[in-house]
């Protein structure tokens, strides 16, 4: 840890708010070239199965791909059923018809491929599962033959709700060691949903400590203090950022009780083919210009951790929402991406997240699911 002596009054807040901006006027200044992070070479690892193409922009579909798991079948129904949102934009029927066939087919011909990754005490609930996306298919293709786009986007997100079900009772084991070196610091081995109440509506964000383990349960553990409760909003220059968690009083970020000091996070990394994160140091400076985040910023709503822009290491309790906006920010052309630590996305409430601004406060936020997940600290602070 850092001494507390170098967070001066006002720094740590102005630098986690200027360095996000200036990377991102940096973005648009060099025209998004992809010279950053143009791709990869796919790798098979159970970490990451993220396609290879189009940048993906929905959430839920990014915290799919990230699962530690390596069950093909499944993967290839997800993957026909994602395809269908980018048919529906289009109106392409028949290409609908053919993901909606081929994902049929594999949950009719593999299913015991897709059980086989099933814990036994699971199964049963797994046989159901798959028996109710069966109905689920004769439903879409009822509303693909009648070319009815919103039943066909309805029952595709009923189906891609199962898929994820499915896909995480098949995660087994926590797949990494988190550093030593950081095991005085909260840890969520999993995943977890909370829910944010606002005057403007509630939002709800699933983080993934999966690929993020510390920077995940840092911010889990703060949920769970009530840390969050009553603070207001920031939002950067141009509306790019809604960032939120600098408390009311001279202390920046959060001052541990049991310590005194300030808790400092690592900046943490999950890379596409990495079987683990990397911790302190951005992609570029590791020389991983094209190397591409398993949790990147190419979803509306993102959540990640502000830090001053100097510090890798720095960040505490600020985090933001990143408010992607295609034409300025294309999704895999943004050099966020290896620079601050996405943890997770949100996943309901994109219509309130847009309504929020400056001055807007979180009433509550609470854990509403994973709460579990969760591991404290096993070792004392040492600075």
């Amino acid at each position: 840890m850092r001494p507390s002596k170098i967070y001066q009054p006002g720094w740590y807040k102005r630098l986690a708010k200027t360095g996000i901006l200036a990377l991102l006027l940096v973005t648009l200044s060099i025209g998004l070239s992809g010279a950053w992070f143009g791709g990869s070479d796919e790798k098979e690892t159970r970490q990451s199965r993220l396609p290879v193409g189009n940048a993906i922009t929905d959430g839920k579909a990014l915290l799919r791909y990230a699962l530690p798991i390596d069950n093909q079948p499944v993967r290839d129904i997800q993957s026909s059923l994602e395809d269908i949102a980018n048919q529906l934009r289009g109106k392409r029927w028949s290409p609908i018809s053919r993901d909606v066939t081929r994902a049929s087919v594999i949950l009719s011909d593999r299913a015991p491929q897709i059980l086989a990754d099933i814990p036994d005490a699971e199964k049963p609930q797994a046989e159901a599962l798959i028996a109710k996306m069966n109905q689920g298919i004769v439903s879409i293709r009822e509303a693909v033959e009648a070319k009815d786009k919103e039943k066909t986007w309805t029952e595709r997100s009923k189906l891609l709700d199962d898929v994820s079900t499915l896909e995480e009772m098949m995660v087994k084991d926590f797949p990494f060691e988190v550093p030593a070196e950081y095991s005085q610091l909260p840890q969520l081995k999993g995943r977890a949903t909370v829910e944010m109440t606002t005057q403007k509506g509630n939002l709800k964000v699933v983080v993934d400590g999966y690929s993020a383990p510390v920077t995940a349960g840092n911010f889990v553990d703060l949920v769970q203090r009530g840390f969050y409760d009553g603070l207001k909003f920031t939002r950067a220059e141009d509306a790019y950022v809604l960032q939120i968690g600098d408390p009311p009083g001279p202390e920046e970020g959060f001052i541990d009780p049991k310590t005194g000091k300030y808790r400092a996070v690592p900046l943490e990394v999950l890379v596409r083919g990495d079987s683990e994160p990397i911790y302190g140091i951005t992609l570029e400076d590791a020389g991983r210009y094209r190397d591409e985040p398993v949790l990147p910023f190419s979803a509306y709503g993102a959540v990640a951790m502000a830090r001053p822009g100097l510090d890798p290491d720095g960040g505490s309790s600020q985090f933001f929402f990143f408010l992607f906006e295609p034409e300025l920010t294309p999704a895999g052309r943004n050099l966020l991406d290896g620079r601050y630590a996405v943890f997770g996305y949100l996943v309901e409430g994109k219509e309130v997240l847009e309504k929020l601004t400056a001055g807007d406060a979180i009433e509550s936020a609470k854990v509403i699911q994973g709460a579990q997940n969760l591991v404290e600290p096993q070792v004392a602070y040492s600075p």
